[in-house]
């Protein structure tokens, strides 16, 4: 039997600007349905939080391990076992150690995230606490985690596609689903590309955020895709 969603704990990571864009109609719509499920959502609006996307030398509170040459990872690493990170990656760790499905909601942005959202996978998904040397891929720390992208286009689904202008749309998702969340140990569901709502008719737009509401009724029962190459490059 698939897993009750009942006491489940989502996180919302959720990249825009403008709360009543497209986007924050699908993070609203994801909150309402699966908070009618029983889960327990938690939603990080980086934009409304303030959340820095630099990673930086203040990321790493008191001394570093070595003052003579900064390098982030191994500071952050360090940082990180000696309980000395910044509070805003803390707070945002806690959150998604809690989370049994964690959706990463935003607009397409030249291929890839929002750079505030970038920010928070450099600063968040530091080493130590989602991968370490060995523990990675399907030994990352993170692992038994679900998470889906839910995410905007500008242009339309035959741009996105293996004979479109743009190029199949899984091409650009490898970096961000299998070189970030599989890297991390997440299981990664297919996923959910809402193509051109600015294009879109008003009937369209509520099609396409009814479709997301409908696919949430049932998402503890998906099946992860195999993040191998065939899945994103293959025929």
């Amino acid at each position: 039997m698939p897993p009750s969603p009942l006491l489940k704990k989502v996180l919302i990571v959720y990249a825009h600007q403008e709360p009543r864009s497209f986007n924050g109609s699908l993070k609203d719509v994801a909150v309402a349905e699966l908070s009618r499920q029983g889960c327990r959502v938690t939603v990080s609006d980086l934009y409304a939080m303030g959340f820095e996307p630099s990673a930086t030398r203040k990321d790493v509170t008191g001394a570093l391990s070595n003052p003579s040459f900064f390098n982030y990872g191994v500071e952050s690493h360090e940082a990180y076992r000696r309980k000395a990170l910044s509070s805003d990656i803390v707070e945002e760790q806690k959150k998604l150690q809690e989370a049994d499905l964690v959706i990463f909601q935003f607009p397409l942005y030249w291929f890839s995230v929002p750079a505030i959202l970038k920010g928070w996978m450099d600063r968040v998904l530091c080493q130590g606490f989602a991968f370490d040397f060995p523990g990675f891929y399907d030994d990352g720390f993170l692992k038994g985690k679900l998470a889906v992208l839910s995410f905007t286009t500008g242009g339309t689904a035959e741009m996105y596609s293996k004979t479109g202008v743009r190029g199949d749309f899984r091409y650009f998702l490898w970096p961000l689903q299998h070189g970030t969340l599989h890297f991390c140990g997440f299981k990664v569901l297919a996923p959910q590309v809402s193509f051109g709502p600015e294009y879109a008719s008003e009937e369209e737009r509520r099609g396409m955020v009814a479709a997301w509401a409908q696919r949430l009724k049932t998402i503890w029962e998906e099946e992860p895709i195999d993040c191998s190459p065939p899945w994103y490059f293959g025929p």
